[in-house]
């Protein structure tokens, strides 16, 4: 927008008697004509904020020199020079040119603020609070901070809790899988054969054509063969060594022995699981899940073994119900299965079995045993671990504040 031209106001030498009445030159001019104020430059271009400012100063310059001008006196224009009334009153003009007045600079408008930012028109804060204003939360907002991070710290995670208990309740199950997988050897096969006193097969099997036989048996449970590894076998008579429900018995039994195999490595990979994670959250939680499982494997084995000492036939007829068909487990005395594996073989396998629980389980219990130096270390690592978290609480209440 450009600035128009403002020519001053001459008013007041027309009225003091510096203009002749038939308004041409007043009388004593002509050496040189009165200056007026050079208009400013066409091309020149000024903010909407100056113009607003130039032209109201103007006017009240050009106010100022009328209102101060006395009735024997002519007021000079603004910029003209320097202009005097002689002793007849008329005007004389200087040649002295008066230097221009300095225009004060326009200050600038402050930057928009960016999109989105709060201003004091808009309810905003005009001063925004820094870190070193910061004012402290009050007392009871304190207070109510400090409880909830001691009852944060002083708290028990649940999940320990249920992962002890879990180690608990799969130590006694590892145990009896891992002492039946002993069990189930050709090693002890051949123990069992030759130590003094096992029943000799009334139907001709020497000691050696037993454990033959009863490795390929062995085997079988291990391996992942189908049902012809034993149903192919012939006897010392050339004839078939198993009979069809001898094998259908083996196959069954194969499948819950893999099955208890294969459940047994999934609980031994849980059991890890549980030991990593009590052992770097839950202090204390790897012992006190082990002390209860094998407190409570050592009550379920003497259950067990005084029910099997009672009444051995009972129990050894009761656990195979729970796992087979009724009559699909029970053979002659002449067939291979009873001649190779009669109840005295069963007996002494659930005293190993029983015996390898006993003694690991007891092992356990004893380095286990909550005694008082052991304690003393749970609670200190514990304290420790405590420290830690409630540092690291209040740190993030601090930043958070």
């Amino acid at each position: 927008m450009r600035r128009p031209s403002r020519l001053p106001d001459l008013s007041a030498v027309r009225h003091g008697g510096g203009t002749a009445p038939d308004g041409g030159a007043p009388a004593g001019a002509g050496t040189e004509p009165t200056s007026v104020a050079a208009a400013p430059s066409p091309d020149r271009r000024e903010p909407a904020a100056a113009h607003s400012g130039a032209a109201s100063g103007g006017e009240s310059e050009s106010t100022s020199a009328g209102a101060s001008t006395s009735p024997g006196a002519a007021a000079a224009p603004v910029g003209s020079g320097t202009a005097g009334l002689g002793p007849a009153g008329s005007s004389t003009v200087g040649t002295d040119r008066a230097e221009p007045s300095v225009r004060k600079p326009v200050p600038a408008a402050p930057p928009a603020p960016p999109a989105g930012t709060a201003t004091p028109a808009d309810g905003g804060e005009a001063n925004p609070a820094t870190t070193a204003l910061s004012v402290r939360p009050p007392r009871s907002e304190v207070m109510r901070r400090t409880t909830a991070r001691e009852e944060a710290v002083n708290a028990k995670p649940l999940a320990g809790r249920i992962l002890q208990v879990v180690l608990a309740v799969l130590f006694p199950l590892l145990l009896i899988i891992g002492a039946v997988r002993l069990v189930a050897t050709p090693l002890f096969l051949g123990a069992e054969y030759h130590r003094p006193g096992f029943p000799a097969d009334s139907f001709g099997f020497s000691t050696d054509d037993r454990m033959t036989y009863g490795s390929y048996v062995v085997d079988y449970l291990l391996n992942f063969a189908g049902a012809r590894y034993l149903g192919d076998l012939t006897g010392p008579n050339g004839g078939r060594l198993f009979l069809d429900s001898e094998v259908s018995h083996m196959a069954d039994v194969k499948a819950v022995f893999l099955a208890a195999m294969i459940a047994g490595a999934a609980m031994l990979i849980l059991a890890v699981v549980c030991v990593v994670y009590l052992a770097r959250r839950y202090h204390g939680g790897v012992r006190r899940g082990l002390f209860a499982g094998s407190a409570a494997t050592l009550i379920l084995v003497l259950v067990l073994g005084v029910l099997g000492a009672l009444n051995w036939q009972q129990f050894f007829t009761d656990f195979h119900r729970i796992f087979f068909a009724d009559g699909t487990w029970t053979f002659y005395v002449d067939d291979t299965l009873i001649r190779l594996f009669p109840a005295q073989f069963w007996m002494d396998s659930g005293i190993v079995i029983a015996l390898l629980v006993l003694m690991v389980s007891s092992l356990v219990l004893a380095l286990t045993w909550p005694t008082r130096g052991r304690r003393n270390r749970s609670a200190a690592a514990a304290e420790e671990q405590r420290r830690r978290h409630e540092l690291l609480l209040a740190r993030e209440t601090d930043q958070t504040a």
